[in-house]
């Protein structure tokens, strides 16, 4: 071997070296290993997406970060969930606050403009809810009303034009004979935030006409004069009572989604008027009959932030509050000692206060007569036992 020079291998080549004294011998380079296939995400179920969606949207309704959210939403873009979003916005602000649908209107108008949110996603995920809203109208009698709140947002700079949002929002309600409702709701809207000048250019520029979004035969002037009215129209006592006791009894909805729902169907004169009073009273109570008429104090206890809120310790108010459990209670038969364990808890969690109580007891109201004898009977022993109370603390 010469030791002055070696033959080494380098990456395949040979080359001419001179060492001294040394012989160096290079193994060829190893070829690279093949990268590890990237491992794909596994697919989330429909109730995992939907789970997702709802948490952005909460926490979003909850600190109105538009930023964030729309971070959050760039994630299910790539997984094509887009519509699953816009379709769980809806829903979840659907009943809620009229801030609350404005908010997320304005969300997707963002989304929209920022090209995150296709308008053919933003159409898709309206379509489930325009398709069964005709129906959701009998528990959502505003329901037009609601979806107009969500959708005007878009038709701001940058979202989508009103011609081409009022034709496809009218595909599935044509057929049902809705889309003019919609549209007129869309347009009272719109009137409220910019003049009625403006939002006749708006409409003139869409080039579409009003009875080809009426069912037909219907008279153009006569709708729109009848829409005026419905929505100027307060909710009937039994459309009231038939709401809170959805809300209340059926779907035991915490007191935001509770206040929320009164704030988007009622203005302030409604709140505080004794048909609300009645009918808020009477679903609380009813929801806490349990078993063989007994009262669930845990359920009179949960709901004393909203009863207080409304009867505002207003003596007039919690008189109205105690008609309506006194019908409440006839209407059962006067089952013993159901009135005075409500009236024991009411007055314990300072929801009724000893004036409204005794205000009760001595009123001669004609209208309020009814099983009124034998409800004052099974509550002696309460206004005793109230006098009693009263007395020792003025001795005291």
């Amino acid at each position: 071997v010469d030791l002055q020079s070696s033959w080494v291998f380098v990456e395949g080549r040979i080359s001419d070296f001179r060492f001294p004294n040394a012989v160096f011998l290079l193994p060829p380079a190893k070829p690279e290993a093949p990268p590890a296939p990237v491992q794909e995400k596994p697919s989330l179920s429909e109730e995992e997406v939907e789970r997702k969606c709802k948490s952005i949207i909460d926490e979003f309704l909850h600190i109105n970060d538009f930023k964030e959210a729309m971070q959050c939403v760039e994630e299910l873009s790539a997984q094509s969930l887009l519509p699953v979003f816009v379709r769980v916005g809806v829903e979840s602000t659907l009943e809620r606050s009229q801030i609350t649908r404005d908010h997320m209107g304005q969300l997707l108008h963002q989304l929209v403009q920022s090209g995150k949110l296709s308008k053919q996603d933003f159409f898709k995920g309206f379509s489930d809810t325009l398709e069964m809203a005709d129906d959701m109208a009998i528990d959502i009698p505003h329901i037009w009303l609601y979806l107009a709140e969500l959708v005007t947002p878009m038709l701001k700079e940058g979202g989508i034009s009103m011609r081409e949002l009022i034709q496809e929002f009218s595909k599935p309600l044509l057929p049902v004979g809705r889309a003019g409702v919609l549209l007129a709701e869309i347009l009272h809207l719109l009137c409220k935030q910019m003049s009625h000048k403006k939002v006749g250019a708006l409409w003139r520029e869409t080039g579409l006409s009003w009875k080809d979004y009426l069912p037909e035969g219907e008279d153009v002037h006569t709708f729109l004069m009848e829409q005026v009215t419905l929505s100027e129209k307060e909710l009937s006592a039994e459309e009231l009572n038939k709401q809170l006791e959805k809300l209340i009894v059926e779907d035991k909805a915490n007191d935001e989604q509770i206040f929320d729902w009164v704030e988007a169907n009622l203005d302030q004169s409604q709140m505080s008027s004794p048909t609300f009073l009645r009918a808020l009273m009477t679903a609380v109570c009813k929801a806490a009959i349990i078993g063989d008429f007994r009262v669930d104090t845990a359920v009179i206890k949960q709901r004393v932030p909203i009863l207080l809120k409304y009867l505002d310790s207003d003596t007039e108010k919690e008189l109205q509050a105690l008609y309506a459990l006194q019908a409440s209670i006839v209407k059962l038969d006067q089952p013993p000692n159901l009135l005075r364990m409500f009236f024991d808890c009411l007055y314990d969690e300072e929801v009724i206060s000893e004036d409204a109580f005794y205000k009760w007891e001595s009123s001669k109201d004609p209208a309020e007569q009814n099983g009124k004898g034998v409800a004052l009977k099974s509550v002696t022993a309460f206004f005793t036992w109230l006098r009693e109370a009263e007395e020792e603390s003025e001795d005291n």
